[in-house]
């Protein structure tokens, strides 16, 4: 059993709850697979609030991952592939994510090689701020690449 203002030793339950009776508080259990189980006295609602605070702060530090999209069609031409390559390029420096996609329509899809030229060219260009997560692969009617920022050293 441990707390504040108590001595911390091995009692029984009896005696533990005894004791937090006294105090006006909780008896907690803190870690129950060590032996013996260790036990806190503590008042369990501030015990509970201190844990969804810890939690809030873990929450609030974690990098969130945004993915944004850049759609091509099989016959994109230079100056579109340039605009949308730009913007990729300013979506990666914030540190987000992109996922390129080569959407065939209708007979397109026999020029699948189109579109798989199309994305190494792009994850070539990029090559320099980022990585490819994958191949481009065939999912339906969508050809899509994903690309992740390189991590900075």
């Amino acid at each position: 059993m441990v707390g504040d203002n108590i001595d911390q030793g091995i009692y029984t339950i009896e005696h533990a709850l005894s004791k937090a009776e006294d105090l006006g508080l909780d008896l907690v259990e803190i870690s129950p697979n060590a032996d013996p189980p260790v036990c806190k006295i503590v008042d369990y609602q501030k015990f509970l609030y201190q844990l969804k605070k810890k939690e809030k702060e873990i929450k609030a530090n974690a990098v969130k991952v945004v993915v944004k999209e850049i759609r091509f069609g099989p016959q994109t031409d230079e100056h579109d592939y340039n605009f949308k390559l730009k913007h990729a390029r300013n979506f990666i420096a914030e540190g987000n994510k992109v996922k390129a996609s080569v959407f065939f329509r209708g007979r397109s899809i026999m020029f699948k090689e189109h579109g798989e030229e199309l994305l190494k060219k792009f994850m070539e260009d990029l090559e320099d701020i980022a990585k490819p997560d994958n191949t481009p692969k065939l999912e339906g009617k969508r050809m899509i690449l994903n690309i992740s920022p390189k991590s900075k050293k």
